[in-house]
């Protein structure tokens, strides 16, 4: 099983746009994402913090991503 590694906002929104979502819209400190096929995902974003375990967690399930394929995306 592979760790969970410690992301940011802003290292999770590259991510996010490397999977083809785009900015919806923010309201505030948070962001929703949307790709073409009706997926949405919400990030907060607070600058200088870690996205907490199961912030991620919910995330990662929401955009359809693997922890493995996150740390592959993350090394790009």
């Amino acid at each position: 099983m592979t760790k969970l590694p410690q992301v940011k906002s802003k290292e999770i929104i590259t991510v996010l746009l490397k999977k083809d979502f785009v900015l919806h819209r923010q309201v505030g400190s948070h962001a929703t994402f949307k790709r073409m096929d009706g997926c949405r995902v919400t990030v907060p974003i607070h600058s200088g913090r870690t996205i907490p375990k199961g912030t991620l967690l919910n995330i990662l399930r929401q955009a359809g991503i693997t922890k493995q394929e996150l740390k592959e995306l993350l090394k790009k």
